[in-house]
Protein backbone atom coordinates (compact mmCIF):
# COMPACT_ATOMS: atom_id res chain seq x y z
CA UNK A 1 0.00 0.00 0.00
CA UNK A 2 2.77 2.44 0.95
CA UNK A 3 4.44 2.02 -2.44
CA UNK A 4 1.25 3.09 -4.24
CA UNK A 5 0.33 6.17 -2.19
CA UNK A 6 1.20 9.46 -3.91
CA UNK A 7 4.03 11.40 -2.33
CA UNK A 8 2.07 14.66 -2.38
CA UNK A 9 2.28 18.26 -3.61
CA UNK A 10 4.87 19.34 -1.05
CA UNK A 11 7.17 16.54 -2.13
CA UNK A 12 6.81 17.58 -5.76
CA UNK A 13 7.94 21.11 -4.84
CA UNK A 14 10.94 19.84 -2.88
CA UNK A 15 11.70 17.41 -5.71
CA UNK A 16 11.49 20.11 -8.40
CA UNK A 17 13.61 22.58 -6.42
CA UNK A 18 16.28 19.95 -5.92
CA UNK A 19 16.36 18.92 -9.57
CA UNK A 20 16.55 22.51 -10.83
CA UNK A 21 19.32 23.56 -8.46
CA UNK A 22 21.24 20.37 -9.29
CA UNK A 23 20.98 21.19 -12.99
CA UNK A 24 22.79 24.44 -12.24
CA UNK A 25 25.26 22.63 -10.02
CA UNK A 26 26.01 20.24 -12.87
CA UNK A 27 27.03 23.19 -15.01
CA UNK A 28 29.17 24.51 -12.17
CA UNK A 29 30.88 21.11 -11.88
CA UNK A 30 32.40 21.84 -15.25
CA UNK A 31 32.74 25.59 -14.76
CA UNK A 32 34.61 25.77 -11.45
CA UNK A 33 37.30 23.11 -12.09
CA UNK A 34 37.94 24.35 -15.62
CA UNK A 35 38.11 27.94 -14.42
CA UNK A 36 40.55 26.94 -11.67
CA UNK A 37 42.72 25.10 -14.21
CA UNK A 38 42.78 28.29 -16.29
CA UNK A 39 44.20 30.17 -13.29
CA UNK A 40 46.86 27.68 -12.14
CA UNK A 41 48.32 24.29 -13.08
CA UNK A 42 49.60 23.58 -9.57
CA UNK A 43 47.96 20.32 -8.33
CA UNK A 44 48.02 21.48 -4.70
CA UNK A 45 46.27 24.76 -5.56
CA UNK A 46 43.71 22.89 -7.67
CA UNK A 47 43.08 20.53 -4.76
CA UNK A 48 42.76 23.52 -2.41
CA UNK A 49 39.65 24.66 -4.30
CA UNK A 50 37.95 21.38 -3.40
CA UNK A 51 39.27 21.59 0.16
CA UNK A 52 37.76 25.05 0.63
CA UNK A 53 34.47 23.82 -0.78
CA UNK A 54 34.38 20.94 1.72
CA UNK A 55 35.87 22.81 4.69
CA UNK A 56 32.47 24.06 5.95
CA UNK A 57 31.44 20.43 6.43
CA UNK A 58 34.20 20.22 9.02
CA UNK A 59 33.78 23.57 10.81
CA UNK A 60 30.10 24.46 10.34
CA UNK A 61 28.18 21.20 10.32
CA UNK A 62 27.66 21.04 14.10
CA UNK A 63 26.37 24.63 14.49
CA UNK A 64 24.17 24.04 11.42
CA UNK A 65 22.45 21.21 13.27
CA UNK A 66 21.53 23.48 16.18
CA UNK A 67 20.21 26.13 13.79
CA UNK A 68 18.17 23.50 11.93
CA UNK A 69 16.49 22.34 15.14
CA UNK A 70 15.77 25.90 16.31
CA UNK A 71 14.53 27.52 13.10
CA UNK A 72 11.89 26.90 10.46
CA UNK A 73 13.59 24.47 8.06
CA UNK A 74 11.70 25.77 5.04
CA UNK A 75 12.88 29.35 5.65
CA UNK A 76 16.46 28.17 6.10
CA UNK A 77 16.37 26.41 2.74
CA UNK A 78 14.96 29.50 1.03
CA UNK A 79 17.54 31.81 2.57
CA UNK A 80 20.47 29.56 1.73
CA UNK A 81 19.33 29.14 -1.89
CA UNK A 82 19.05 32.92 -2.19
CA UNK A 83 22.52 33.34 -0.70
CA UNK A 84 23.96 30.80 -3.12
CA UNK A 85 22.28 32.59 -6.00
CA UNK A 86 23.81 35.93 -4.98
CA UNK A 87 27.33 34.53 -4.48
CA UNK A 88 27.24 32.69 -7.82
CA UNK A 89 26.02 35.87 -9.54
CA UNK A 90 29.02 37.73 -8.14
CA UNK A 91 31.35 35.02 -9.46
CA UNK A 92 29.78 35.40 -12.90
CA UNK A 93 30.34 39.16 -12.85
CA UNK A 94 33.96 38.80 -11.68
CA UNK A 95 34.71 36.27 -14.42
CA UNK A 96 32.98 38.44 -17.04
CA UNK A 97 35.05 41.51 -16.11
CA UNK A 98 38.38 39.66 -15.98
CA UNK A 99 40.47 40.17 -19.08
CA UNK A 100 42.89 37.82 -20.82
CA UNK A 101 41.46 34.53 -19.60
CA UNK A 102 42.57 31.70 -21.92
CA UNK A 103 40.00 29.87 -23.95
CA UNK A 104 38.70 26.70 -22.24
CA UNK A 105 40.48 24.59 -24.88
CA UNK A 106 43.83 26.30 -24.16
CA UNK A 107 44.10 25.90 -20.37
CA UNK A 108 47.06 23.48 -20.67
CA UNK A 109 49.14 26.44 -21.89
CA UNK A 110 48.68 28.38 -18.65
CA UNK A 111 51.88 29.38 -16.84
CA UNK A 112 51.95 30.61 -13.25
CA UNK A 113 48.94 31.58 -11.13
CA UNK A 114 46.48 34.46 -11.47
CA UNK A 115 46.40 35.11 -7.75
CA UNK A 116 43.60 37.67 -7.42
CA UNK A 117 40.96 35.72 -9.33
CA UNK A 118 42.12 32.45 -7.78
CA UNK A 119 41.61 33.89 -4.27
CA UNK A 120 38.17 35.19 -5.29
CA UNK A 121 37.20 31.69 -6.38
CA UNK A 122 38.41 30.29 -3.05
CA UNK A 123 36.27 32.77 -1.10
CA UNK A 124 33.24 32.05 -3.30
CA UNK A 125 33.42 28.26 -2.94
CA UNK A 126 33.91 28.65 0.81
CA UNK A 127 30.75 30.77 1.13
CA UNK A 128 28.84 28.39 -1.12
CA UNK A 129 30.02 25.53 1.07
CA UNK A 130 28.69 27.18 4.24
CA UNK A 131 25.31 27.75 2.59
CA UNK A 132 25.23 24.19 1.23
CA UNK A 133 25.85 22.70 4.69
CA UNK A 134 22.88 24.49 6.25
CA UNK A 135 20.65 24.02 3.22
CA UNK A 136 21.35 20.30 2.86
CA UNK A 137 20.92 19.61 6.56
CA UNK A 138 17.57 21.43 6.47
CA UNK A 139 16.53 19.53 3.34
CA UNK A 140 17.25 16.12 4.87
CA UNK A 141 15.46 16.98 8.12
CA UNK A 142 12.44 18.48 6.36
CA UNK A 143 11.61 15.38 4.33
CA UNK A 144 10.00 13.42 7.23
CA UNK A 145 7.51 16.32 7.47
CA UNK A 146 6.76 16.00 3.75
CA UNK A 147 6.19 12.24 3.32
CA UNK A 148 5.19 9.34 5.56
CA UNK A 149 7.92 7.23 7.27
CA UNK A 150 7.28 4.19 5.08
CA UNK A 151 7.67 6.39 1.97
CA UNK A 152 11.12 7.75 2.87
CA UNK A 153 13.23 5.26 0.92
CA UNK A 154 11.05 5.71 -2.16
CA UNK A 155 11.03 9.51 -1.80
CA UNK A 156 14.80 9.69 -1.30
CA UNK A 157 15.48 7.24 -4.12
CA UNK A 158 13.28 9.05 -6.66
CA UNK A 159 14.72 12.45 -5.75
CA UNK A 160 18.36 11.40 -5.82
CA UNK A 161 17.85 9.56 -9.07
CA UNK A 162 16.59 12.70 -10.80
CA UNK A 163 19.16 14.84 -8.99
CA UNK A 164 21.79 12.64 -10.57
CA UNK A 165 20.26 13.07 -14.01
CA UNK A 166 20.31 16.85 -13.62
CA UNK A 167 23.67 17.03 -11.85
CA UNK A 168 25.73 14.66 -14.00
CA UNK A 169 23.79 13.88 -17.17
CA UNK A 170 22.10 17.10 -18.25
CA UNK A 171 24.02 19.79 -16.36
CA UNK A 172 27.66 19.10 -17.32
CA UNK A 173 27.13 18.82 -21.11
CA UNK A 174 25.04 21.98 -21.02
CA UNK A 175 27.72 23.62 -18.92
CA UNK A 176 30.43 22.59 -21.39
CA UNK A 177 28.43 24.08 -24.27
CA UNK A 178 28.04 27.34 -22.35
CA UNK A 179 31.70 27.18 -21.38
CA UNK A 180 32.73 26.92 -25.01
CA UNK A 181 31.05 30.28 -25.57
CA UNK A 182 32.24 32.01 -22.40
CA UNK A 183 33.65 31.17 -18.98
CA UNK A 184 30.95 33.16 -17.20
CA UNK A 185 27.79 31.64 -18.74
CA UNK A 186 27.63 28.44 -16.61
CA UNK A 187 27.73 30.58 -13.48
CA UNK A 188 24.90 32.81 -14.69
CA UNK A 189 22.61 29.83 -15.25
CA UNK A 190 23.68 28.24 -11.95
CA UNK A 191 22.73 31.43 -10.11
CA UNK A 192 19.31 31.44 -11.77
CA UNK A 193 18.70 27.84 -10.71
CA UNK A 194 19.21 28.76 -7.05
CA UNK A 195 16.69 31.60 -7.27
CA UNK A 196 14.07 29.32 -8.87
CA UNK A 197 14.68 26.66 -6.21
CA UNK A 198 14.20 29.23 -3.46
CA UNK A 199 10.84 30.22 -4.95
CA UNK A 200 9.62 26.63 -5.06
CA UNK A 201 10.58 25.90 -1.45
CA UNK A 202 8.87 29.10 -0.35
CA UNK A 203 5.59 27.62 -1.69
CA UNK A 204 5.64 24.64 0.72
CA UNK A 205 2.54 24.42 2.88
CA UNK A 206 2.67 23.25 6.48
CA UNK A 207 4.71 23.36 9.68
CA UNK A 208 8.42 22.78 9.28
CA UNK A 209 9.87 23.50 12.68
CA UNK A 210 11.25 20.64 14.75
CA UNK A 211 8.65 18.90 16.88
CA UNK A 212 8.89 19.57 20.65
CA UNK A 213 10.91 17.07 22.62
CA UNK A 214 8.74 14.40 24.27
CA UNK A 215 8.17 14.85 28.05
CA UNK A 216 9.48 11.32 28.60
CA UNK A 217 12.86 12.08 27.06
CA UNK A 218 15.11 11.06 29.92
CA UNK A 219 18.26 12.23 28.16
CA UNK A 220 17.39 15.86 28.86
CA UNK A 221 16.71 17.67 32.11
CA UNK A 222 12.94 18.42 32.06
CA UNK A 223 13.61 21.74 33.78
CA UNK A 224 15.97 22.91 31.04
CA UNK A 225 14.58 25.77 28.92
CA UNK A 226 13.73 25.01 25.29
CA UNK A 227 16.24 27.58 24.06
CA UNK A 228 19.19 25.89 25.76
CA UNK A 229 22.75 27.06 25.20
CA UNK A 230 24.46 26.13 21.99
CA UNK A 231 26.95 23.98 23.84
CA UNK A 232 24.19 22.07 25.58
CA UNK A 233 22.34 21.53 22.31
CA UNK A 234 25.50 20.38 20.52
CA UNK A 235 26.42 18.04 23.37
CA UNK A 236 22.94 16.52 23.31
CA UNK A 237 23.15 15.74 19.60
CA UNK A 238 26.72 14.47 19.84
CA UNK A 239 25.96 12.30 22.86
CA UNK A 240 22.90 10.74 21.19
CA UNK A 241 24.89 9.72 18.12
CA UNK A 242 28.03 8.63 19.99
CA UNK A 243 26.05 6.37 22.29
CA UNK A 244 24.19 4.78 19.38
CA UNK A 245 25.71 1.36 18.58
CA UNK A 246 24.97 1.68 14.84
CA UNK A 247 25.17 5.36 13.90
CA UNK A 248 28.58 5.86 15.52
CA UNK A 249 30.43 3.26 13.40
CA UNK A 250 28.32 4.23 10.38
CA UNK A 251 29.43 7.86 10.68
CA UNK A 252 33.08 6.91 11.19
CA UNK A 253 32.99 4.58 8.20
CA UNK A 254 31.40 7.22 5.99
CA UNK A 255 34.02 9.75 7.07
CA UNK A 256 36.85 7.43 6.10
CA UNK A 257 35.25 6.56 2.75
CA UNK A 258 34.54 10.20 1.89
CA UNK A 259 38.09 11.19 2.81
CA UNK A 260 39.45 8.52 0.46
CA UNK A 261 37.05 9.59 -2.29
CA UNK A 262 38.11 13.22 -1.89
CA UNK A 263 41.73 12.08 -2.02
CA UNK A 264 41.11 10.46 -5.41
CA UNK A 265 39.18 13.36 -6.91
CA UNK A 266 41.30 16.18 -5.41
CA UNK A 267 42.78 17.16 -8.78
CA UNK A 268 40.59 15.13 -11.07
CA UNK A 269 40.45 17.96 -13.60
CA UNK A 270 44.24 17.69 -14.07
CA UNK A 271 44.00 13.89 -14.28
CA UNK A 272 41.31 14.26 -16.95
CA UNK A 273 43.26 16.85 -18.93
CA UNK A 274 46.78 15.40 -18.75
CA UNK A 275 46.22 11.63 -18.39
CA UNK A 276 42.89 11.09 -20.13
CA UNK A 277 43.43 14.02 -22.53
CA UNK A 278 39.81 15.17 -22.42
CA UNK A 279 38.32 18.29 -23.93
CA UNK A 280 35.72 20.29 -21.95
CA UNK A 281 32.95 18.35 -23.71
CA UNK A 282 34.57 14.97 -23.05
CA UNK A 283 35.15 15.98 -19.43
CA UNK A 284 31.45 16.69 -19.05
CA UNK A 285 30.54 13.42 -20.80
CA UNK A 286 32.37 11.53 -18.06
CA UNK A 287 29.40 12.43 -15.90
CA UNK A 288 27.08 10.40 -18.13
CA UNK A 289 28.31 7.22 -16.50
CA UNK A 290 27.68 8.70 -13.06
CA UNK A 291 24.23 9.84 -14.15
CA UNK A 292 23.29 6.39 -15.39
CA UNK A 293 24.54 4.86 -12.16
CA UNK A 294 22.57 7.39 -10.18
CA UNK A 295 19.36 6.67 -12.06
CA UNK A 296 19.71 2.92 -11.62
CA UNK A 297 20.76 3.32 -8.00
CA UNK A 298 17.90 5.64 -7.13
CA UNK A 299 15.28 3.28 -8.53
CA UNK A 300 16.81 0.01 -7.35
CA UNK A 301 18.39 0.85 -3.96
CA UNK A 302 15.29 -0.10 -2.02
CA UNK A 303 15.05 -3.41 -3.93
CA UNK A 304 18.77 -4.11 -3.43
CA UNK A 305 18.41 -3.42 0.28
CA UNK A 306 15.48 -5.84 0.57
CA UNK A 307 17.16 -8.52 -1.56
CA UNK A 308 20.70 -8.52 -0.16
CA UNK A 309 19.90 -6.99 3.19
CA UNK A 310 20.99 -3.43 4.07
CA UNK A 311 24.20 -4.53 5.82
CA UNK A 312 25.47 -6.66 2.96
CA UNK A 313 24.49 -3.93 0.48
CA UNK A 314 26.60 -1.34 2.33
CA UNK A 315 29.65 -3.58 2.52
CA UNK A 316 29.34 -4.48 -1.16
CA UNK A 317 29.38 -0.80 -2.15
CA UNK A 318 32.51 -0.25 -0.04
CA UNK A 319 34.35 -3.23 -1.54
CA UNK A 320 33.53 -2.09 -5.07
CA UNK A 321 35.50 1.15 -4.54
CA UNK A 322 38.73 -0.86 -4.33
CA UNK A 323 38.20 -2.24 -7.83
CA UNK A 324 37.02 1.04 -9.34
CA UNK A 325 39.98 2.96 -7.88
CA UNK A 326 42.51 0.53 -9.32
CA UNK A 327 40.85 0.59 -12.75
CA UNK A 328 40.72 4.39 -12.99
CA UNK A 329 44.27 4.74 -11.70
CA UNK A 330 45.49 2.32 -14.39
CA UNK A 331 43.68 3.64 -17.46
CA UNK A 332 44.50 6.37 -19.97
CA UNK A 333 41.28 6.00 -21.98
CA UNK A 334 38.49 8.29 -20.86
CA UNK A 335 35.59 5.99 -21.92
CA UNK A 336 36.85 3.48 -19.33
CA UNK A 337 36.40 6.11 -16.64
CA UNK A 338 32.91 6.84 -17.96
CA UNK A 339 31.96 3.17 -17.48
CA UNK A 340 33.55 2.93 -14.04
CA UNK A 341 31.75 6.10 -12.95
CA UNK A 342 28.49 4.18 -13.43
CA UNK A 343 29.44 1.67 -10.76
CA UNK A 344 30.89 4.28 -8.40
CA UNK A 345 27.69 6.29 -8.40
CA UNK A 346 25.48 3.19 -8.31
CA UNK A 347 27.17 2.26 -5.03
CA UNK A 348 27.07 5.81 -3.68
CA UNK A 349 23.35 6.25 -4.28
CA UNK A 350 22.58 2.82 -2.83
CA UNK A 351 24.56 3.74 0.29
CA UNK A 352 22.80 7.11 0.58
CA UNK A 353 19.27 5.78 0.13
CA UNK A 354 19.79 3.15 2.82
CA UNK A 355 21.62 5.29 5.37
CA UNK A 356 19.76 8.59 5.02
CA UNK A 357 16.38 6.85 5.19
CA UNK A 358 17.63 4.96 8.24
CA UNK A 359 18.59 8.18 10.02
CA UNK A 360 15.28 9.79 9.16
CA UNK A 361 13.48 6.79 10.63
CA UNK A 362 15.36 6.29 13.90
CA UNK A 363 16.40 9.78 15.07
CA UNK A 364 13.75 11.66 17.13
CA UNK A 365 12.50 14.73 15.25
CA UNK A 366 13.46 17.19 18.00
CA UNK A 367 17.05 15.91 17.67
CA UNK A 368 17.08 15.21 13.93
CA UNK A 369 18.89 18.39 12.89
CA UNK A 370 21.61 18.07 15.51
CA UNK A 371 22.21 14.33 15.29
CA UNK A 372 22.14 14.54 11.50
CA UNK A 373 24.70 17.34 11.60
CA UNK A 374 26.98 15.40 13.96
CA UNK A 375 26.73 12.42 11.62
CA UNK A 376 27.56 14.61 8.63
CA UNK A 377 30.41 16.22 10.57
CA UNK A 378 32.07 12.82 10.78
CA UNK A 379 30.86 11.70 7.36
CA UNK A 380 31.56 14.82 5.30
CA UNK A 381 33.95 16.76 7.51
CA UNK A 382 36.77 14.39 6.58
CA UNK A 383 36.50 15.44 2.92
CA UNK A 384 38.83 18.47 3.26
CA UNK A 385 41.48 16.34 4.94
CA UNK A 386 41.23 13.75 2.17
CA UNK A 387 41.39 16.41 -0.53
CA UNK A 388 44.46 18.00 1.04
CA UNK A 389 46.10 14.59 1.36
CA UNK A 390 45.41 13.87 -2.30
CA UNK A 391 47.07 17.12 -3.34
CA UNK A 392 50.09 16.38 -1.14
CA UNK A 393 50.42 12.85 -2.53
CA UNK A 394 50.60 14.29 -6.05
CA UNK A 395 53.04 17.06 -5.17
CA UNK A 396 55.37 14.78 -3.16
CA UNK A 397 55.05 11.95 -5.67
CA UNK A 398 56.14 14.26 -8.49
CA UNK A 399 59.63 14.34 -6.91
CA UNK A 400 59.98 10.58 -7.29
CA UNK A 401 57.88 9.61 -10.30
CA UNK A 402 56.68 11.21 -13.52
CA UNK A 403 54.00 13.89 -13.58
CA UNK A 404 51.53 11.41 -15.08
CA UNK A 405 52.23 8.78 -12.44
CA UNK A 406 51.89 11.35 -9.65
CA UNK A 407 48.37 12.08 -10.90
CA UNK A 408 47.58 8.35 -10.72
CA UNK A 409 48.97 7.78 -7.22
CA UNK A 410 45.91 8.96 -5.19
CA UNK A 411 43.70 6.35 -6.89
CA UNK A 412 45.99 3.49 -5.89
CA UNK A 413 46.64 4.81 -2.38
CA UNK A 414 42.92 5.20 -1.65
CA UNK A 415 42.17 1.67 -2.92
CA UNK A 416 44.74 0.21 -0.52
CA UNK A 417 43.49 2.29 2.44
CA UNK A 418 39.91 1.12 1.85
CA UNK A 419 40.82 -2.39 3.06
CA UNK A 420 41.24 -1.53 6.78
CA UNK A 421 38.04 0.56 6.65
CA UNK A 422 36.09 -2.48 5.45
CA UNK A 423 37.66 -4.65 8.16
CA UNK A 424 36.47 -2.12 10.75
CA UNK A 425 32.95 -1.79 9.32
CA UNK A 426 32.12 -5.41 8.44
CA UNK A 427 31.20 -6.68 11.95
CA UNK A 428 29.36 -3.49 12.89
CA UNK A 429 27.20 -2.60 9.86
CA UNK A 430 25.26 -5.85 9.64
CA UNK A 431 21.64 -6.28 8.59
CA UNK A 432 20.85 -7.57 12.09
CA UNK A 433 22.17 -4.36 13.67
CA UNK A 434 20.31 -2.17 11.17
CA UNK A 435 16.99 -3.93 11.67
CA UNK A 436 17.43 -3.76 15.45
CA UNK A 437 17.94 0.01 15.22
CA UNK A 438 14.83 0.41 13.09
CA UNK A 439 12.78 -1.65 15.55
CA UNK A 440 13.90 0.32 18.63
CA UNK A 441 11.86 3.25 19.92
CA UNK A 442 13.64 6.50 18.95
CA UNK A 443 13.17 7.99 22.42
CA UNK A 444 14.98 5.07 24.03
CA UNK A 445 17.87 4.63 21.62
CA UNK A 446 21.15 6.21 22.64
CA UNK A 447 19.80 7.73 25.84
Amino acid sequence: MGERRPLGANYRKVFSASVISNLGDGMAQVGYPWLASALTRNPLLIALVGVMQRLPWLIFTLPAGVITDRQDRRRLMVRMDLLRGVVTSVVAVVVLTTSNLPKPSQVDQVVGTRTALYLAILVAVLLLGFAEVLRDNSAQTILPAVVEPDQLERANGRMWSMEMVANTFAGPPLGSLLLSASFFLPFVVDAGSFFVAAGLIALLVGQFRAKPRPPSDAAVDPAAPLAASWRTDLNEGFRWLWQHPLLRPLAITLGCMNALGAMQFASFVLFAQEVLHTSPLQFSILGFGAAAGGIVGGWTASWVSRTLGPGRSLLFTMASTIVTGIIIGSTSWWPTVLIVEFFITLGTITWNVITVSLRQQIIPDHLLGRVNSVYRFFGWGMGPLGGALGGLVMVIGAHWVSREMSLRLPWFAAAVLTVPVILYAAPKLTTRHIEAARAAQPEQVGS
